[in-house]
């Protein structure tokens, strides 16, 4: 008893399978309860009708006629043939000896019109019966019965049927309570083995899916649940992998630098070059962490605060005008040409960082003599704000990835940059409820920022 108390405890599976046998008893309780009523109960009712029925009438007899009459009635209602084997009918004196009817020697007393069980001698025996006794005058008394042998027959095979069906039913529910729990427990200790397995290091691991049940719906969203933290794990080793490569690269020449310095056969103008390089490494790896803080920043949401509505037209062609002498310096044009006035809902200097970050990419990838467009267009179901170059374009293969943090195309990192400006740019996208669109535009790359109305 004590176990069955702990494992109700703390078990929901347990409760749920008790409650759910205690439903079923309750069920078949009620069930029986109403059969009962509705077959010897009803045979109850329609026998004290009858009995009200003929007393009612004989003492209607009795009241408009005389002895003889009564008699009379008393004797065609025994001899109607008509439940003969049951009725019990007599007339009684004052002394309570029969005048008239088959009632067997009766000297018990029972109040007046009113409906009440007893027991009779009868040739089979002591049995049970229903009794309705009316006082006529002179001290005499009319008594109507039944004999309720069969009743009891019926009743006997009721119950024992009622016995037999609520037992059966009663196993059954136990036994469908203890399937239903080992079910469930087999369901829910696979997703616990899983788990197990995943918090072992088994990241590849998920939950086997059958049906479309709810544990298979919430095998599915576990499942996709586990896919972007393996996805995230592996983008935190692929960002550690990528910042110790490019930390290496500039910290060694730092390192290097400050040896040289160190030398003694070093001259003051070497040494003032040497502080020169040397800082513009240090300032190229904080410009490193600068970006990871953006990234982070436009991912927690702090900046929402600020949120108002900008005119995205005007933050492009600013950022066009900005960077006009930069793309002239590389040899190419670059021209905005979006139309109308449109506005969203967002923070404008990082809208501006979005842009800028876009902007710097086709400056740097597009190659001399061409150009790069600058547009903002709008429609009833969203405003797009678009950067194209006219360079390559970049292989199918590496569309999806190049938002990934560190991740750069020209896997030789012979360009400068760290592979971290688009994945700024979809952060702040992301946080404006927007996002970033990239395609290969024959020729050329388009990367577009979406903002849905």
């Amino acid at each position: 008893m004590a176990r069955l108390r702990l494992s109700l405890r703390g078990s929901i599976v347990a409760r749920l399978a008790v409650g759910y046998g205690l439903l079923v008893a309750l069920s078949v309780a009620v069930l029986s309860t109403v059969f009962y009523a509705g077959t010897v109960g009803v045979f109850e009712r329609s026998m004290d009708n009858k009995i009200q029925a003929i007393a009612l009438r004989l003492v209607s007899a009795w009241n408009a006629g005389s002895d003889a009459e009564l008699i009379r009635q008393i004797d065609l209602q025994l001899h109607d043939r008509i439940d003969s084997d049951t009725e019990l009918v007599g007339l009684l004196d004052g002394s309570g000896h029969l005048l008239a009817g088959n009632l067997p020697p009766w000297q018990g007393k029972a109040p007046q019109g009113q409906l009440v069980f007893d027991t009779m001698k009868r040739r089979k025996g002591v049995v049970s019966v229903r009794l309705l006794a009316m006082p006529l005058g002179g001290g005499r008394q009319l008594v109507v019965g039944r004999d309720l042998s069969e009743l009891d027959a019926i009743r006997e095979v009721v119950e024992r049927a009622l016995l037999i069906s609520a037992s059966i039913s009663l196993l059954l529910a136990f036994a469908g309570a203890l399937l239903f729990r080992r079910q469930i427990d087999a369901r829910i200790g696979h997703i616990r083995r899983t788990a197990a397995r995943i918090a072992a290091g088994e990241l590849s691991s998920r939950i086997a899916v059958q049906g479309n049940d709810e544990f298979a719906r919430l095998g599915t969203d576990i499942n996709q649940m586990l896919d972007r933290i393996e996805s995230l794990m592996e983008g935190v080793r692929h960002v550690s992998n990528s910042i110790a490569h490019d930390l290496r690269t500039p910290l060694g020449r730092v390192r290097s630098r400050l040896e040289r310095a160190l030398a003694a056969t070093a001259d003051p103008q070497a040494l003032v070059g040497d502080a020169r390089l040397a800082i513009e490494e240090i300032d190229n790896v904080i410009g490193l962490f600068d970006k990871l803080l953006q990234i982070a920043a436009a991912e927690s949401g702090v900046r929402t605060r600020s949120f108002g509505q900008v005119d995205i037209a005007a933050i492009a062609r600013d950022m066009a005008e900005l960077y006009e002498a930069s793309a002239e310096e590389r040899g190419m044009v670059l021209r905005y040409v979006g139309t109308g006035t449109p506005s969203v809902r967002g923070d404008r200097d990082l809208l501006a960082t979005a842009l800028a970050s876009l902007i710097d990419n086709a400056i740097k990838y597009a190659p001399a003599g061409t150009w790069v467009d600058v547009g903002v267009y709008a429609s009833q179901e969203e405003t797009v704000v678009s950067v194209r170059d006219y360079g390559p374009g970049v292989p199918e293969a590496d569309i999806g990835k190049l938002c990934e943090r560190f991740y750069r195309v020209d896997q030789s990192r012979h360009l400068p940059g760290n592979g971290l400006g688009l994945s700024i740019v979809t952060a702040i996208a992301q946080l404006h409820g927007a996002g970033l669109r990239l395609r290969n535009a024959g020729p050329g790359l388009e990367a577009s920022l979406v903002f849905r109305d």
